[in-house]
């Protein structure tokens, strides 16, 4: 079996962010260093926007991991995925500790990536809560009231932060939560969240609040202007009733922590394992939350970071173990 058969740990990738944070992930990787920067970047294929590098995982022997599976897409990603999507993981995965509260952004559709940005992927994405610090733990997801184009501009040309954040729903949310994030609604993370993040693997978001966040307005556009670049923004009402999951309490050995409305991006599951578990082939992502175990041949503890490629087949989970399974959206086989 090839050395890239199996599962590998990987060490933590934390490209520089223009905001705070960084102590839960250290403390959550039992790290000393905590100012590395507030989120970290798993098994990462995806460079930060407009850079060459930044953003990219290595794997143990220096590889990067991009080069890796374009080396053998079938062996790290499955004949059928690499039909559909070459060498392309479809999937990037984030730890993300908001050590301030985000601005106001939203992210572009695949239509509108394909249009303006010559891209398949936009970047629809979705958190999974594993901690909250803090007396207010809050994330602000979706216009509580439809918004026309024209009062939206004006926001963003004055900066009214006060009046982009207050048209957003507040959601407090706590360990456990999930929250879905269609492309285009526009979105803020409070201080004192810390998320596993899963989205389609680009860098594009456009910075509605860019003032006290950005050097200048130029870097929230994503070089096309807010003229244009708002367009991508949905100002139709949401409901978070549709978009938040509460799955704290949900036991089993594998916890599905998204809606369908997710599946055409990104799959995510919480596994429960007490004793030993197998699991069917995939390219997968593993984020540990809890407890001590085997992956595969790999050690894992509480903050472990594993990539499984999928010729590793039908990798054994044992011990006492809580994690995050990522995975891309399933393809289906032909003609079925």
């Amino acid at each position: 079996m090839s050395s890239d058969a199996q599962p590998v740990a990987l060490e933590a990738n934390q490209p520089r962010q223009f905001y705070r944070g960084g102590p839960a992930i250290a403390a959550f990787r039992n790290r000393d260093v905590a100012d590395l920067g507030p989120e970290d970047w798993v098994a990462s294929t995806t460079t930060q926007f407009g850079k060459d590098e930044a953003g990219l995982s290595r794997l143990p022997d220096g590889r990067w991991l991009r080069d890796a599976v374009a080396a053998d897409p079938a062996l790290w990603l499955g004949a059928q995925h690499a039909a559909e999507f070459g060498a392309d993981t479809a999937l990037l995965v984030k730890l993300l500790d908001a050590g301030q509260r985000l601005p106001v952004h939203c992210h572009p559709s695949d239509a509108f990536a394909s249009a303006h940005l010559g891209c398949r992927h936009g970047k629809t994405e979705a958190w999974i809560v594993i901690g909250t610090s803090g007396p207010d733990p809050t994330v602000y997801i979706g216009f509580r009231e439809d918004v026309p184009a024209a009062v939206a501009a004006e926001w963003v040309s004055t900066q009214d932060s006060a009046a982009m954040l207050g048209a957003l729903n507040p959601v407090k949310v706590s360990p456990g939560d999930t929250v879905f994030v269609p492309a285009g609604v526009p979105h803020a993370i409070g201080e004192g969240v810390f998320i596993v993040e899963l989205q389609q693997p680009t860098d594009f978001s456009v910075t509605l609040e860019w003032r006290g966040f950005l050097a200048d307005a130029e870097a929230g556009h994503l070089g096309l202007g807010y003229d244009k670049a708002l367009d991508c923004l949905e100002r139709r009402a949401q409901s978070p009733e549709d978009l938040v999951r509460r799955t704290q309490a949900l036991t089993g050995p594998a916890v599905d922590l998204f809606d369908a409305q997710a599946d055409p991006f990104f799959r995510a599951d919480r596994l429960h394992v007490s004793g030993t578990a197998a699991l069917e082939p995939s390219f997968g992502v593993f984020v540990v939350l809890e407890g001590a175990g085997t992956l595969g041949p790999v050690a894992v503890h509480r903050g472990s970071t594993v990539v499984v490629p999928h010729a590793a087949g039908e990798v054994v989970v044992t011990g006492d173990v809580v994690a995050v399974r990522c995975r891309p959206p399933s393809v289906s086989s032909p003609g079925s």
